[in-house]
């Protein structure tokens, strides 16, 4: 089965989530939370790991993590594989715990979206249906590191909350610490006034649905991370938004060498007939150098339905000279 390809490099921050197999339950009560926390603390000072944010619910958990290290894969392979033995060995059970690959979203550190994911991950306690509003304190939930944010439980070693402080302009102090309470209480309210609570930050749907968490630069840069992981594997045996994302932005680079090519703009093709042999030429050298779909080319160049895609192709190729499409097939054939 494809799978997303996994992005590491020194000093990457992610967004790490993961399920229970079948949405079970991963954590039935106070002892295997603690369990889990004394796991991730000890491959934090096998990994070097940081952690910025936390909280552990039910059936899945959420991290904020940095790696100074390019070490994300084997780490969470200790930790998953080692927690499931733990927790079958203590429930006296066998088996998968965790529901297929956990997800790890990089997120690009500064203008805000490190602060932003510690918000939403903090939060996962109130948005949870039937949160009592009036009788219940986000501080009170135990399993998230928002009351160690807050003094109101132990820091632990591998927990730093430096960089989510500082980038809302709060100092790691007692001062700072309170601020973040009430920056927090009022992120809460938002909470609790919205219709629809998982959507009260409107960066939280990026957050849900996207492959990754930042500004434009630091997207060209992941997908320049994700063509090397690419080349060293089956192109097959990868799917996911970064994919296709890289798939998209190969496409357009053969785009802009066979306009080149061509000798004509983007305008002046937008312009050119739907079957026409400019636009069967492009079709062409990005069918042949990408992975992307007759759809997507189709919509891209402006070719309608195309039904007779295929055939101009062939025809194409078996261009001669003074035959339609053999002035386009020669300027774009050769190009690398």
């Amino acid at each position: 089965m494809p799978r997303k390809p996994r992005v590491e490099y020194a000093g990457a921050v992610y967004h790490v989530m993961s399920r229970g197999n079948r949405l079970q339950k991963i954590f039935r009560g106070d002892a295997d939370c603690a369990m889990f926390l004394t796991t991730l603390g000890e491959v934090c000072q096998r990994t070097g790991w940081r952690v910025h944010a936390y909280t552990l619910l039910g059936n899945h958990y959420h991290l904020l993590l940095e790696t100074p290290e390019p070490n994300l894969v084997v780490g969470m392979q200790w930790v998953q594989s080692t927690y499931t033995k733990r927790f079958n060995a203590r429930h006296r059970e066998r088996g998968h715990l965790f529901q297929g690959r956990y997800k790890a979203i990089p997120v690009e550190a500064g203008s805000g979206y490190f602060s932003t994911l510690a918000t939403y991950i903090h939060l996962n306690p109130v948005r949870i249906r039937g949160y009592d509003f009036d009788k219940q304190r986000l501080v009170d939930y135990a399993w998230s590191s928002y009351p160690a944010y807050v003094g109101k439980a132990a820091q632990p070693e591998w927990l730093n909350f430096h960089r989510v402080l500082s980038e809302l302009g709060m100092a790691d102090t007692p001062a700072g610490r309170r601020k973040y309470a009430g920056y927090m209480a009022g992120r809460v309210e938002e909470v609790r006034h919205s219709a629809q609570p998982w959507k009260a930050d409107e960066a939280w749907q990026r957050i849900r649905r996207g492959w990754h968490m930042g500004g434009e630069e630091f997207r060209q840069e992941l997908l320049e991370r994700v063509g090397g992981a690419l080349k060293n594997a089956r192109r097959q045996s990868f799917s996911g938004g970064e994919v296709q994302a890289h798939d998209e932005a190969c496409a357009e680079q053969w785009i802009a060498k066979g306009l080149k090519a061509l000798g004509i703009t983007e305008a002046e093709l937008a312009g050119l007939r739907m079957n026409g042999p400019e636009k069967i030429a492009l079709a062409w050298l990005v069918r042949r150098n990408t992975s992307m779909r007759t759809t997507w080319i189709k919509a891209r160049l402006g070719m309608g339905t195309a039904t007779c895609f295929a055939a101009f192709l062939k025809k194409l190729e078996e261009a001669r000279k003074g035959d339609w499409g053999h002035d386009a097939w020669r300027a774009v054939r050769s190009i690398q």
